[in-house]
């Protein structure tokens, strides 16, 4: 639950940044025929969104190792449980 919950967040994050983002009347900054005169939407923030959605991605895979690893060597995966194991 708690690595759902932590993928809620970094999609709830991602999705209100978009939500900002969104502006009418903004042209790609691609080059074509638009002309010199009109507003462009700044490339960067797009960037660091994409970036953002590869690091959640890659944590969260592995997270869930983790959790293939820990359901390997403990029958449960309640953290009380595990910790009252590993304690020497």
């Amino acid at each position: 639950m708690k690595i759902i919950s932590m993928d809620v967040m970094s999609t709830g994050v991602i999705a209100y940044y978009v939500l900002i983002a969104s502006r009418d009347g903004f042209f790609t900054p691609i080059i074509g025929n638009a002309g010199d005169n009109g507003t462009y939407a700044d490339p960067v923030p797009q960037a660091v969104i994409l970036t953002a959605i590869v690091i959640g991605f890659s944590v969260q895979a592995l997270m869930l190792v983790g959790v293939m690893k820990l359901a390997r060597d403990n029958p449960t995966l309640e953290t009380d449980e595990i910790e009252k194991n590993n304690t020497p």
